[in-house]
Formats: structure tokens, sequence, C-alpha cells
């Protein structure tokens, strides 16, 4: 059915409040006109101190709330490619942290044409890192009107993810995101009735096997690995800190004194780093949440690798970050996994090797050695004295080399 224009608007009585009642015009798909009632609307008391008049209250009506009803009802005509360029995207993620931002850019390209999406976020099609491209008799949701979306639609976009293939919680996203683009034009009033979303039907979820590292499998990597991801992974397994916020480590929040410090007027205790900040897809953000604002004591096998490279010659400037490249730019995540971690896990039989893995074996480590973890992560021989020398060189080792197994 298309939605068509305010035909009329009755103001009555009901528990001493004046209220508004109007009928809308629908068009069937045979072009016939339906007419229905929608839900009243509160306009103004009719009894006590501010009591509104009959024709006080009409006036009301007819100035402020009809004109806006048939906005409403004009604006559920708008496609869902316009809707979210012109009010989703502006209206709701710009709101979003930068990691929120970064997840609707990347699911709304399976939602709308991809080349659309980029348009709206204003990102440049040729230098973006994701060249996804449209794909030919993808269900788009595009030139969907709002007031024409049924949930055979938006089931028919979530087979087609299934068909290709997509794990079970990019569905899942995918369906969320539009979910999020109904209940946004609801709450606009750009659209009635039950989200679309919320009907479909989505796969059972199946867990992949959560890989850890062995104390022996971590000596293995640790051997081969060179400066920065060596760097990296000890972050991991030592303390913590998630890869965002080791990337975004700077040394103004590093105490490697007996000392307390102070850093942005926060006192730091000694031997400890201050985790305030992240680096996160090309920007210096805080951390997230709140509550991961904390101070991390440096773990005994941690302080000489931190020693070393705090003696480099360039790059330890406060506001320089611990972990740099030749240019002094910070080092990137994704970048590092892709040309560093994943090589090094083929070579040793450890394809799943990932930052997430490391997370999980710091858990796994502490829980199974307990006191025990930070000795035997120390015997392991990665904060000898030919590491920490070989850190104090004047120039990062560039970020590129071979694996060899």
């Amino acid at each position: 059915m298309e939605r068509g224009t305010q035909q009329e608007g009755d103001v009555y009585l009901q528990g001493g409040f004046w209220r508004l009642r109007w009928r809308e015009d629908e068009i069937n798909t045979s072009g016939f006109v339906e007419g229905h009632g929608c839900k009243p609307t509160w306009i103004g008391p009719a009894t006590g101190p501010e009591r509104l008049t009959k024709k006080e209250a009409q006036q009301i009506a007819w100035d402020n709330f009809l004109p806006r009803l048939n906005q409403n009802a004009a604006e559920s005509a708008m496609t869902i490619g316009d809707f979210v360029e012109k009010k989703f995207v502006p209206e709701h993620v710009a709101k979003k942290k930068l990691s929120g931002r970064t997840h609707y850019h990347a699911i709304l390209k399976h939602v709308l044409k991809p080349e659309e999406v980029d348009r709206v976020f204003q990102v440049d099609a040729e230098k973006s890192r994701t060249k996804l491209k449209a794909v030919a008799n993808w269900p788009y949701l595009s030139n969907v009107r709002l007031c024409d979306i049924r949930p055979d639609d938006v089931q028919r976009l979530i087979s087609a993810a299934i068909a290709r293939k997509y794990s079970t919680q990019t569905v899942k996203h995918i369906r969320n995101v539009v979910s999020a683009i109904f209940e946004h034009a609801k709450k606009e009033r750009c659209f009635t009735g039950d989200n679309p979303a919320r009907l479909v039907t989505l796969p059972g979820m199946t867990r992949e096997q959560k890989h850890t590292l062995k104390l022996d499998q971590v000596k293995e990597i640790l051997d081969v690995m060179q400066y920065p991801e060596k760097e990296m992974t000890l972050f991991a397994l030592l303390t913590s800190m998630n890869i965002a916020e080791i990337c975004g480590l700077q040394w103004k929040r590093v105490n490697l004194t007996e000392a307390w410090s102070n850093t942005d007027g926060e006192p730091v205790p000694p031997r400890n780093i201050a985790v305030r900040k992240q680096w996160y897809c090309g920007e210096l953000g805080s951390v997230v949440k709140r509550s991961r604002h904390r101070n991390v004591p440096i773990p005994e096998p941690l302080l000489p690798v931190l020693l070393g490279l705090s003696h480099r010659v360039k790059h330890v400037g406060p506001d320089d970050f611990v972990l740099v490249s030749r240019t002094g730019m910070p080092v990137t995540a994704a970048n590092i996994a892709a040309r560093r971690l994943r090589p090094i896990g083929k070579v040793l039989q450890m394809p799943w090797l990932s930052w997430h893995v490391l997370r999980r074996t710091y858990t796994a480590l502490r829980y199974e050695l307990g006191t025990q973890f930070l000795e035997r992560m120390a015997m392991l021989g990665h904060s000898d004295a030919r590491m920490t020398s070989a850190l104090m060189r004047s120039d990062p080792v560039p970020l590129s080399y071979s694996v060899r197994g």
C-alpha cells in the first residue's frame, strides 16, 4: 500500500483532555483508496487552570499537529537510501564513536549499494581500504520506499547473505543495522507499524573453536618474531591491554621510574602504564568505555623491553608512540596482522593466529599458571640483554620481512 495525504482531523474530549484523531488514506494494490483511523494524539487539558477551550485546542491541532503529520506521511514515501542519507546517518550514526561509525559504514554496504554508502559517509571510493563493489542481483534496499517495506524484503537480504556464505555474525549485523534504520524512522514518525527487520529469521549461531596458545607455542612464535609484532605480542600476553590500546600508547603515559609521575594532570604510579587512549582506524581517541581508564602495572618481563625502546634515538618524546614505524606514526594492528602475524601462523601451523588469540592466551595462561605466570614468561628468554640491545637501534625495523620455516 501507498501512504496517502491527510484527509481530516477531529478534536474531541476524553478524560479531561483534548485529543486529536485523524484519518489517513492509503491506495491498495488494486488502486482503490482505503481509509483508516490512526492512533490519537494528546493536545492539552480541558480542565484546570491551564484548560483549553475546544476552539483553542482545534487551533493548536491545525497549526502544529496536522501539518507535521502530513509531512511525516510525505517522508514515509522516501526511499530507504534517501532516508539513510538525509536522516539516519546525520542524526543517528554521526553521534556514534569512531568504532560505531566504522561499523555502520561497513555493514550498510550490504544494505545499500556500496558506492552510495561511500558517498553518504563522504569517503573517496578510490582511496577506501574496503573495495566492496555492488553485487549483481543483490536485493539492495536503496530504492525501496519506507512505506512499501515488508519483512520479505529484509528476509531476501538475509537469505542472499547466507547464500554467499557470510558468517552468522555478519548476517546478524546486517539485520541489526536494518532494524536500527527503522527504529530511527519510527522515532522520527517517518514509519509506522512493526519493525520489518524484527520479523525475519536468522540462521543458528555456530561458534568457531576459540584457540589459545600453550607455553611452548608462545616460545615458538616469539623466537621468529621481530619488531614490532614481538613487542605487540608481549603486551598482549603480559597485560590486560587490548590491541588498540597497545598501538595508541604514548611515552607520556608510561612511568618506568620508581617514583610517581604526572601526565595530563593525572598521577601515574611507579612502574605503571596509564591506559587512556587507543589507536583505531587511523585516529587517536579516548578508550571507548570510561571504565577501561586504568593504570596497568608493568610486569617484570616487559620492563626491559620498554627500557630498550625508551633508549631509541628517535621518537621518544612525551607525545611519541611507544611502537612506531620509521615515520614516527603508530603501528596499525590490521597491517601488522596481515603482513607479519598471519604469515608466522602459517609457517608454524597456526593459521588461526591473531590478536584475539593472543588476548585469550593471556587469560588462559594466567588461569593455568597462577602466580607462576610471570616467572614462566620471563624464562622464555625474550627479555634478555641481547634483545634489549637490539631494540636500541636508531630506527625501527621496516615493516616487511620473510618468515622462514
